[in-house]
C-alpha cells in the first residue's frame, strides 16, 4: 500500500502560538481519514500545513507517490462572500485547473475536458451555465467538489463539507464522497464535527483534543478511551452533539 502523506512529530501553529504539538500519522492511497475534535484543537491549522500554506514549527510532512502539495484537491469552508461569488458554475469548476495551467494565459483543451469530466461526475452539467450564487447550498458544494477534483486524481482535503446543509443534501454529499473513495480510489481527508458521519464512512479517525491525539482505524477509535469520554460526557461540544444524534450543522 502506497503512503501518500506521513507526518512525523509535527508541531504547527500561528502567530507564535503552538496549537499542534508532536503529532504523527500516515495516510495511504485509498484511505478515508476523518479529523475530529473540538474547535481550537488545530484541525484547520493541520489542513493549512498539509496544503503548504503554513510552515511546520518542527517535525516534517513527507509526500509519497509523486504527490505534491499543489496537486491536492481542496474544498474549504465557505464564507458568506464566497457563496455570493458572481461566476458561472463552469468558471468555478475550471478554476480548479489554475495550478495545472502554469504560465499559460488561457485554459487549454485538456483543462476544459477535465472540467467537463468533473462536472459530469458530480451530475452538474445541466447547471454549468448557471450563476454559482443562485444555486442551493447542496448544489454549491457539488460545484466546489468538482472544482477540487479538477486539481487532483489522488487526494481530496475537505473542510466541513456538510456544514450548513439540510439532511437530504448532507446524505447526498456523503454518498458522493464515499463513491469517489470506494469506486474511484480517491484518498480523502475530511475535517468534520459530525462523528456519526465520520464513523459511518471513514476508515481511519484522527481525533485532536486539547493537545492529545488519537489515530487509528474506526474500530480502534470506537474502543478508545477518548471515544467513550465523548459519548458519555454532558458537554455541548459539536462532536458530542452529533454523536448523540444532533445531525449536521444547521
Amino acid at each position: 500500500m502506497e503512503t501518500l502523506i506521513e507526518c512525523k512529530s509535527l508541531s504547527a501553529g500561528y502567530e507564535g502560538v503552538t496549537v499542534i504539538n508532536d503529532l504523527s500519522f500516515t495516510v495511504n492511497s485509498g484511505d478515508f481519514l476523518s479529523i475530529a475534535g473540538e474547535n481550537g484543537s488545530g484541525k484547520t491549522t493541520l489542513m493549512k500545513t498539509l496544503l503548504g500554506l503554513k510552515e511546520p514549527q518542527s517535525g516534517s510532512i513527507i509526500f509519497g507517490g509523486g504527490l505534491k502539495a499543489s496537486e491536492i484537491g481542496y474544498l474549504p469552508q465557505q464564507t458568506a462572500l464566497q457563496k455570493d461569488f458572481p461566476a458561472t458554475v463552469k468558471e468555478v469548476v475550471l478554476s480548479g485547473r489554475l495550478s495545472k495551467r502554469g504560465l499559460r494565459p488561457f485554459y487549454g483543451k485538456e483543462d476544459k475536458q477535465k472540467a467537463n469530466e468533473c462536472m459530469e461526475l458530480m451530475d452538474i452539467i445541466p447547471l454549468k451555465s448557471r450563476s454559482y450564487r443562485e444555486l442551493s447550498g447542496g448544489q454549491q458544494q457539488r460545484v466546489l467538489l468538482a472544482r477540487a477534483l479538477c486539481a487532483t486524481e489522488k487526494l481530496l482535503l475537505l473542510d466541513e463539507p456538510v456544514s450548513g446543509l439540510d439532511p437530504t443534501a448532507t446524505q447526498d454529499m456523503y454518498d458522493t464522497i464515499h463513491r469517489l473513495n470506494s469506486e474511484r480510489g480517491v484518498t480523502v481527508i475530511m475535517i468534520t464535527h459530525d462523528l456519526n458521519g465520520a464513523l459511518r464512512y471513514s476508515k481511519q479517525i484522527l481525533h485532536m483534543e486539547a493537545g492529545q491525539y488519537f489515530f487509528g482505524s474506526t474500530e480502534e477509535y470506537r474502543a478508545s478511551d477518548i471515544f467513550h469520554t465523548m459519548s458519555t460526557c454532558d458537554c455541548h461540544c459539536c462532536c458530542n452533539h452529533h454523536l448523540k444524534g444532533g445531525g449536521a450543522d444547521a
